[in-house]
């Protein structure tokens, strides 16, 4: 069980009473879907205040809740732990409910095998038998369903019959997702489960924390003390596939025409893997020409960061052009607005912040094929080829 470093203040430790509940939350597996389950984690703390609220995260997401006002305390599952090992540090806690945010089969062992009395998690085959309440599906629930690359080829011909052209257009949502479509979002998903114990099921924007302490740290490490221009992000990356990526050289022509029209400084980010590849490669290029061309800053951070440093330097940022992407999701839930071409992915799914958040703006292709979930585009890559740069330049200078 983990607490925060020496800088953040402790976690909240709220009043316990003899009839206190010690609530374990098994956290779900990825950045972006952690993220959008704060709302529910805000409004299960609303229900119970005086509980002890334990989350149970993978190690790679344990720095994401620190300082959280929703959770207590942190149990983190190390890479290649065993459920065996998992469920032993869990009957350490005398937890008397387990509330099991992830749909896997494993998840629900680890809170059974821990002698939990009280299990809660959807119903899913492989599973209901280690969960006391196996919670049904929303009605209005939409599932992510994979195109075919026959039914991506079909639509794509049937749309070129009708309109008599192949390239995409793009169209952009002002004020993030549609609130017309706003319950189809995952944030509900995980609503719903807090919702069996009598939580409020309404939707909240999904919230994460970083402290004064952590951002003058922050700023001194990375040299931000010296930069007078104001602090743009750029995040060209995304873990899921090349599919959810708009070209990098567009990102970088973007930044250029900004820049250009803001006098700012971009951060770029990135995890390792961005760092390692020729994207990484590209951002440098195109940083040292920045230079040269502009006498400008543009500050490559591409996997040098802690998951916690960049929570920090994003808050410093007035502004993230992003992938759909984890990072996507956290600058959202740090109050900062943000500017996504969506390709093979849904906002009206897992958008960022509270769907129809004003602060945000999601491009959409107008391509008959998009959304369709795939990893790689298995065609011409037309739902972000046909993203304009000077669409996205003026959805960035609309915010800030």
């Amino acid at each position: 069980m983990e607490t925060p470093p020496s800088h953040l203040p402790p976690l909240p430790r709220r009043s316990e009473a003899k009839t206190g509940r010690r609530i374990l939350v098994r956290g779900t597996n990825w950045l972006g879907d952690a993220v959008m389950t704060t709302p529910a984690l805000l409004r299960l703390r609303e229900k119970f205040p005086d509980a002890h609220i334990t989350l149970l995260t993978p190690e790679k997401l344990r720095d994401l809740w620190l300082a959280h006002p929703a959770v207590n305390e942190i149990i983190s599952i190390a890479p290649g732990e065993n459920v065996f090992s998992v469920s032993r540090k869990l009957r350490a806690g005398n937890f008397d409910l387990a509330l099991v945010l992830p749909n896997s089969p494993r998840s629900a062992l680890e809170v059974w095998l821990a002698g939990i009395p009280q299990r809660i998690g959807y119903a899913r085959p492989w599973r209901n038998w280690f969960l006391t309440m196996r919670v049904t599906p929303r009605p209005d629930a939409v599932k992510m369903q994979k195109r075919s690359v026959g039914e991506i080829k079909r639509l794509v011909a049937a749309n070129n019959r009708s309109a008599g052209v192949s390239p995409a257009s793009e169209k952009i949502i002002a004020g993030g997702t549609p609130a017309l479509l706003s319950n189809t979002h995952q944030m509900h998903e995980y609503l719903h489960l807090a919702a069996a114990l009598g939580a409020n099921p309404e939707p909240l924007p999904p919230q994460l924390v970083v402290t004064p302490g952590e951002i003058e740290a922050v700023r001194k490490k990375f040299g931000l003390n010296e930069i007078e221009r104001s602090l743009f992000g750029l995040n060209p990356g995304a873990e899921y596939g090349p599919a959810k990526r708009w070209p990098v050289e567009k990102f970088i022509a973007a930044a250029r025409e900004i820049q250009n029209r803001t006098n700012c400084t971009w951060l770029v980010f990135g995890g390792q893997a961005d760092a390692a590849s020729q994207r990484a490669a590209d951002i440098l290029s195109a940083e040292q020409n920045f230079r040269q061309d502009a006498g400008s800053t543009f500050l490559n951070l591409a996997g040098k960061t802690s998951l916690r440093e960049l929570m920090t330097l994003l808050k410093v940022c007035r502004v993230l052009l992003t992938n759909d992407s984890g990072p996507m999701h956290v600058a959202a839930a740090l109050g900062l607005p943000v500017i996504v071409p969506f390709g093979s992915t849904s906002p009206e799914l897992t958008g960022p912040g509270l769907p129809g958040d004003p602060r945000h703006r999601l491009l959409k292709s107008d391509a008959p094929c998009s959304p369709c979930f795939l990893r790689e585009c298995p065609i011409d890559f037309r739902c972000l080829n046909g993203m304009s740069i000077e669409r996205v330049v003026e959805a960035v200078l609309s915010v800030v």
